[in-house]
């Protein structure tokens, strides 16, 4: 099946305030402020206040440390009793962006207070020879070397046996992370975890290296005349992991993130090596950013500090990366990170598409989570390529590599799990276990959906929007099954739309397109999630100087990493604008005229703005149609007697109708939906999908009438009955020699386009030949061959697919009869589709 199409929605013009207008100009002296006020006022920042603490962070109000509590004031109380006792303390990282730039702010932070490698140490799991979290054998190591105390970040909430283990090695253990939390608080000295708070409290959104920063400020609270340098002085780190780590980017961290942007930008700056980062200067060169953008971390520093774990494993080196201030050195360290990077890029574009050609096999229309399968993929690659596979399908993803035994590569150790010589020499008699890694979309809370599935698992770890899990070859057709069932009933109680979406949030001209427009949008960096990078949308385009080419690595030499080059124009200007399409070929560049979804950018390796590419579509007519913004503009009838709702539209009937084999006597009307009463359009047929209810709605909209939701509730027959009625109407076509449209079928049946044709290739099991012309159908049977009905449903294949679809449809007219007016008015009110 073909990759599905996204549905494009467009954010509504909404009328600003003069006053806001105004305040908003103030930050754009170069133009008239109003697409970033428009920006603005779209996510709900409406009050002098707001602004003022969302533009500039000077005026925020930051929450502080002890907002923790008892947690925080236990974890510094702790670390205060180690210092005085000369304890041996080791941090207890993770290898993601997010786990190396904590490991270095408590590398840095505690180690104003503890004398690094003598009282201080760090420890960092080897990604593809063990997971995420604590295991036995890095305990075990950093017992051996006397430590008494491991502080982690960004990790460790759900290790209740691993931190158990420790205290029976009388090592203490004070937690730092951002990740789910366990039923039960664990046994540890603090646990400093934002998801204790409500999801409305500033730190709740808090990433890994915020919250161990959020420790070291307490300590240096608590300290004050000890640390040599600023608790400031790692705000940078902070902004590379909360900007890496796609954590929302409102309240705290969005301050944090200011701030860590203003302090990345000194790497670059003639300033003491004391107070910058050769190694993130250099990692700057080679990726020809500035360091004055969350673009440049998000796109920059964090892919390549994520590289090295995906391709090496062992990522320990990169906190010295960040951390050291040896130039020669961190040269070094950042040429073999570039190096990662390149390696990186070509698989991660091998995988997508193979698992492309392997989504191309099924069918989407009944897959609510993407569960797949290869031995050949590297591990390392597959939460990239699950991210994007998961917002181009639109559905969460999950891919899986298989491993022969338990323990599965490297050192013979997984899970934190310690293997004897006796256990490797059994692991080929072990069944094969894969490990994966998961990736949400639409809100979806892809932590609660696996963990469902617990019993399935041999290991899982994560939060609502990326996990990594592992699991027997065996189970994975039995997950797949359950998963998906999981979160079909949920989809039912939330909405959800399982469809790609690419919202737009300005309609903008060539002519627009400006550096002046570039700096006008910026006011709103950092962008992440919870306030995306604006998407423009420039209406009938088209493209000239198209050619692609591969990216090239620091060394000149050639990636396998497709971008292609441009140039936009519209009837707006005599002037073209660059762009780039990433990932794109020149020949998938549209040659006629079309619409496109693009960011503003800046190259600063050539200096100039340009376009990048989100998505392209033909140019079509009803494209350019508005959806009313106003509330009251759908009228809800589900329900509503049908003579208090009936239009005037003709219902015509099937001439011919002896229906008595059918198993009733009522005919099959034409779907005839929309009333010639002026006042409405009318849906009688409740839809099945969100694409349907979205076409009435364009049209309401294109005629500027309301639109009426009146159908009735669903039958709900049994789906073996549903078969007997299809069968009945098939010896009555080939009885009666007549023909059937493909929408009476279904509408009699009230079946879907796919559904049907499964019923009609099921049909075949009972000898009828079934010819569709155009928008009929004739079935013919041979009158002398004697007709049995006995074949059983659970041994007949096709039969077997029917009943699966009728189950589908039948689910789906459900959730759409039963979805709450305010869930479609706001789909429809808040949206202009693109087709």
């Amino acid at each position: 099946m073909s990759e599905p199409q996204p549905q494009w929605q467009l954010q509504p013009n909404l009328h600003i305030p003069e006053w806001f207008l105004e305040a908003v100009k103030i930050q754009t002296p170069n133009s008239d402020g109003h697409y970033a006020a428009q920006l603005l006022w779209q996510r709900e920042i409406r009050d002098s206040k707001q602004l003022a603490g969302f533009l500039n962070p000077q005026d925020y109000e930051p929450a502080s440390a002890w907002e923790f509590g008892q947690e925080m004031k236990g974890a510094v109380q702790r670390l205060k009793q180690a210092r005085t006792a000369g304890e041996k303390v080791a941090i207890w990282g993770d290898f993601d962006a997010d786990g190396i730039t904590a490991t270095s702010v408590l590398w840095e932070g505690l180690g104003q207070f503890f004398p690094q490698d003598q009282q201080l140490s760090y420890y960092i799991p080897n990604r593809l020879t063990q997971s995420h979290g604590l295991n036995y054998q890095g305990i075990d190591q950093l017992a051996a070397a006397g430590t008494k105390l491991i502080v982690t970040c960004d990790t460790g909430s759900t290790n209740l046996q691993e931190i158990d283990y420790s205290q029976q090695l009388g090592i203490d253990v004070i937690i730092t992370d951002h990740h789910t939390l366990p039923p039960e608080r664990p046994q540890v000295i603090s646990i400093i975890n934002p998801r204790y708070f409500a999801e409305t409290h500033p730190l709740f959104h808090l990433s890994g290296v915020a919250v161990a920063y959020k420790l070291v400020e307490a300590l240096y609270q608590s300290l004050p005349n000890i640390p040599q340098q600023p608790v400031e002085n790692l705000l940078d780190l902070v902004a590379i992991g909360l900007i890496a780590d796609l954590v929302q980017l409102s309240s705290d961290c969005r301050y944090l993130a200011q701030l860590g942007i203003e302090r990345l930008q000194k790497n670059l700056q003639p300033l003491p090596l004391s107070q910058r980062r050769p190694g993130v200067t250099r990692l700057l060169e080679l990726c020809k950013r500035s360091g004055d953008r969350p673009t440049d971390i998000s796109f920059g520093i964090g892919p390549r500090i994520n590289a090295v774990s995906r391709i090496q494993g062992d990522a320990t080196f990169c906190v010295e990366l960040l951390t050291s201030r040896d130039e020669q050195h961190c040269e070094q360290l950042a040429l073999a990170t570039e190096l990662a990077n390149t390696r990186r890029k070509s698989l991660q574009k091998d995988v997508t598409q193979q698992v492309k050609n392997k989504l191309a096999q099924l069918d989407l229309s009944t897959t609510n989570v993407i569960v797949l399968e290869d031995s050949q993929w590297p591990i390392g690659v597959l939460g990239l390529v699950a991210g994007q596979i998961a917002q181009e399908y639109g559905r969460p993803t999950i891919l899986l590599s298989a491993e022969d035994g338990e323990w599965g590569m490297g050192n013979g150790e997984w899970r934190g799990e310690s293997v004897s010589s006796q256990q490797l020499a059994n692991t080929l008699s072990k069944p094969a276990i894969a490990r994966g890694s998961a990736r949400s979309v639409n809100n979806i809370d892809l932590y609660e959906l696996v963990n469902s599935q617990a019993h399935l698992l041999q290991g899982f770890g994560g939060h609502p929007f990326a996990a990594g899990l592992s699991l027997l070859v065996d189970n994975i057709p039995l997950f797949t099954e359950a998963i998906n069932q999981q979160l079909r009933q949920q989809t039912a109680n939330t909405g959800i739309l399982m469809q790609p979406v690419i919202a737009a949030d300005l309609v903008v001209t060539v002519a627009d397109l400006s550096r002046e427009l570039f700096w006008e949008l910026k006011i709103l960096e950092p962008c992440g999630m919870g306030n995306p990078v604006p998407k423009l949308l420039i209406q009938d385009c088209w493209f000239e100087e198209v050619w692609n080419r591969n990216t090239k690595d620091f060394k000149g030499r050639k990636v396998q990493y497709i971008k292609t080059e441009l140039e936009i124009w519209d009837d707006s200007t005599n002037n073209s604008f660059p762009g780039i399409w990433w990932g794109h070929y020149k020949d998938e560049v549209p040659k006629g005229r079309c619409n496109a979804i693009v960011e503003l950018d800046y190259n600063n390796y050539k200096k100039r703005t340009e376009v990048r590419i989100i998505a392209l579509q033909p140019a079509q007519a009803e494209s350019s149609f508005n959806i009313p913004s106003q509330l009251d503009w759908i009228l809800d009838w589900r329900g509503v007697s049908e003579e208090g709702r009936r239009g005037d539209g003709d219902m015509g009937t099937w001439e011919h109708g002896d229906m008595e084999e059918c198993g009733n006597k009522e005919t099959i009307p034409n779907k005839e939906q929309t009333t010639k009463n002026k006042q409405q359009i009318t849906i009688r047929e409740c839809p099945t999908s969100w694409d349907e209810l979205q076409v009435w709605c364009r049209r309401a909209a294109a005629a500027q009438r309301k639109l009426a939701i009146a159908y009735s509730p669903p039958t709900q027959l049994p789906p073996s009955q549903i078969w007997e009625q299809l069968v009945g109407i098939a010896k009555f076509l080939s009885r009666t020699s007549q023909s059937a449209t493909v929408e009476q079928l279904k509408e009699k049946l009230e079946l879907s386009d796919r559904t049907l044709q499964l019923g009609l290739n099921a049909l075949s099991s009972f000898g009828f030949q079934v010819k569709r012309l155009d928008w009929s159908v004739q079935i013919h049977r041979d009158s002398g061959e004697p007709f049995s009905n006995a074949i059983a449903f659970s041994t007949n294949e096709l039969i077997q697919e029917f009943l699966a679809g009728v189950e589908e449809d039948q689910f789906r007219r459900q959730y759409f009869y039963q979805v709450p007016l305010s869930t479609i008015q706001t789909m429809a009110a808040q949206t202009a589709l693109m087709g």
